[in-house]
């Protein structure tokens, strides 16, 4: 009996030890790319900020926010400069033809595609690249006009239970600027929140999709990697709105793989 409550002592001391020693899980790394060659958005540094503030309020990540894409690399860098090998996903807030060079942007498709890492486009992120097809592909889309410009968008949430949709009403009015999209096809990606077209003016002549069909944020897996377009945030009051933010904590959560999230494409639904 001796030896048995000995024994059990020495269990007991060894998992309150474990306990006791048991680190916190590392933070996750997030890139944010801010560059703009095209249109500037004046909500690129409110995003900015506000990815990094729910890193640091969360404990999940830190945000390294960069205004040039010198870190989108795999190289060696110098001078203390962090290449991709570093970060766990990259978020481009962008627009224009971006300063990477062909190695930079073979090693941006393999940082998602090969490592399985993740990489979200946010509003004009497909207003970028236009000469290079397989950004586009890998981000499932292209900017095609935003013809209503910014007004009292109605938007409906198609999947709820997909990470971080739930914060969102199935169905509400948001004023902010949203993208039509080109080269889109719902065969790759899975749309998560879209425009109502039955309360849209589709006499615009700017309106170029005749299957009326306005996704505003879509996922999708691709390769080993996860990937999200994001159109909202135009508008700066968008990301201080607590339900967006509770939203992008799922979605950088989902993008870094600590989170399981259904990316399978799927139609249009009817209603």
């Amino acid at each position: 009996m001796e030896l048995l409550r000995m024994a059990m002592i020495g269990v007991l001391g060894a998992m309150v030890a474990g306990t006791l020693g048991a680190q916190p899980p590392a933070k996750k790394r997030l890139l944010f790319i801010g560059q703009s060659k095209g249109f500037h958005h004046d909500s690129v540094s409110q995003a900015a900020g506000t990815l990094w503030k729910l890193g640091q309020e969360t404990g999940l990540w830190d945000t390294y926010i960069q205004t040039d894409c010198q870190l989108v690399t795999k190289k060696k860098l110098e001078l203390n400069a962090k290449n991709l090998n570093f970060f766990d996903a990259v978020a481009f807030f962008t627009s224009g033809e971006l300063d990477m060079d062909e190695s930079q942007k073979a090693d941006l498709l393999s940082f998602v595609k090969e490592d399985g890492k993740g990489f979200i486009a946010i509003h004009s992120g497909t207003d970028t690249f236009y000469q290079w097809p397989e950004y586009g592909e890998m981000v499932g889309g292209y900017f095609d006009q935003h013809p209503w410009g910014t007004f009292d968008a109605p938007l409906v949430v198609e999947d709820p239970n997909f990470p971080g949709m739930q914060f969102l009403p199935k169905a509400f009015v948001m004023k902010d600027e949203i993208y039509q999209s080109k080269s889109f096809s719902r065969e790759k990606v899975r749309v998560l929140l879209k425009l109502d077209a039955g309360k849209l003016d589709l006499t615009n002549p700017r309106v170029h999709r005749t299957d009326q069909d306005f996704a505003v944020i879509w996922a999708r897996t691709y390769g080993k990697g996860r990937v999200m377009y994001d159109g909202l945030g135009h508008v700066e009051a968008v990301w201080d709105r607590p339900d967006i933010q509770k939203m992008y904590v799922e979605h950088i959560k989902w993008l870094m793989g600590t989170i399981p999230g259904d990316a399978t494409p799927r139609p249009k639904p009817e209603n």
